[in-house]
């Protein structure tokens, strides 16, 4: 059986040194394990996610209690944990928020591991360094630094306000932890990304969740609960390009395919008001009500403008729940 560690190594002058660190940097980087996910055929998110998914999870609480980055839980069957000394362990997913985008799961037998204590990036700065750690132990971390907090609107209606950009990127992000100064979690990684100089140089990046939103979501999301009220979906992928909110593809099932959207089409306002970004039109679809409120949308296709009312759902619905062990 192949390793889940084995292709991931940070190159060995981007890896931190032990000497660096005020904290135990070994005992830390034993706090993140492998994380494999194994998804129904059937399931919502195949199509998008795929059926097998690798990433990294790590030990937040002395029973086995593991974070992650939720995509890479969301509908799964089965979930094994990895160790760096490459013990497996089965796992259990207890809950997935879409709002923040954090996944929980419970290992099913002691992992035996350090956890890492919960932080707070508020206080993390452009600059400040940090540790981006995957699964696999010294040769699996990078030495880096933030480089911004901002403002993150993603393409599946998610919005995130304080998100946390960090370089050298992670060969290895998806559910990575993010270590500060003092040995705790601050971040959970979601993403890479591609950022351009102004002499239009291209590098890569990751962003990182802020671990400061679990605290108050984590009792519900541990139970299974939903953490937040359902707000309303409407299958829409979309990207700001050249000033304008276009459509680059519908969630098969979803509302906005049974209402014909399609890629190419410009969405133009929301509830007679103009959309002006991305997460505009994320703030103003939210506010319409709960999940199944009906969305009036002002649309553009080639030459012709048009509106359309779609009726939103609750993604939840769609997606496969975990099984009670």
């Amino acid at each position: 059986m192949a390793s889940p560690f084995d292709g991931y190594e940070v190159e060995t002058r981007m890896r931190p040194s032990a000497q660096a660190y005020a904290f135990d940097l070994e005992e830390a980087l034993s706090a993140v394990v492998a994380l494999e996910a194994r998804i129904p055929h059937d399931a919502f998110t195949v199509q998008s996610l795929g059926s097998e998914r690798l990433g990294n999870g790590a030990v937040i609480g002395p029973g086995g209690l593991v974070l992650t980055i939720g995509y890479l839980v969301t509908e799964a069957e089965e979930v094994v944990l990895t160790r760096n000394d490459g013990r497996r362990v089965q796992g259990h997913v207890l809950g997935v928020d879409a709002v923040t985008g954090f996944g929980l799961v419970q290992a099913l037998e002691p992992l035996g591991l350090p956890s890492l204590p919960l932080g707070d990036s508020r206080g993390l700065k452009p600059g400040s360094p940090v540790v981006l750690a995957g699964a696999g132990g010294r040769a699996h971390a990078a030495a880096g630094r933030v480089l911004a907090r901002t403002l993150f609107a993603g393409y599946w209606e998610y919005l995130l306000e304080n998100a946390i950009f960090t370089e050298p990127a992670h060969p290895h992000w998806s559910g990575a932890a993010l270590i500060g100064a003092g040995g705790e979690l601050v971040g959970v990684g979601s993403l890479s990304l591609q950022r351009q100089s102004d002499d239009g140089q291209v590098t890569p990046l990751n962003m990182f969740v802020p671990s400061e939103l679990l605290p108050p979501i984590l009792d519900d999301l541990a139970r299974g609960k939903a953490a937040h009220a359902p707000r309303p979906w409407l299958g829409v992928i979309a990207q700001e390009i050249s000033g304008a909110i276009v459509v680059l593809g519908v969630s098969a099932g979803g509302p906005a395919a049974r209402a014909e959207l399609r890629a190419g089409d410009v969405i133009l306002g929301l509830a007679g008001a103009p959309v002006a970004s991305l997460a505009d039109f994320y703030v103003k679809l939210w506010s319409q009500g709960p999940a199944g409120a009906t969305i009036p949308l002002r649309m553009q296709r080639e030459r012709d403008v048009f509106d359309v009312e779609i009726r939103s759902v609750d993604r939840a619905t769609l997606l496969k729940r975990p099984h009670a062990n």
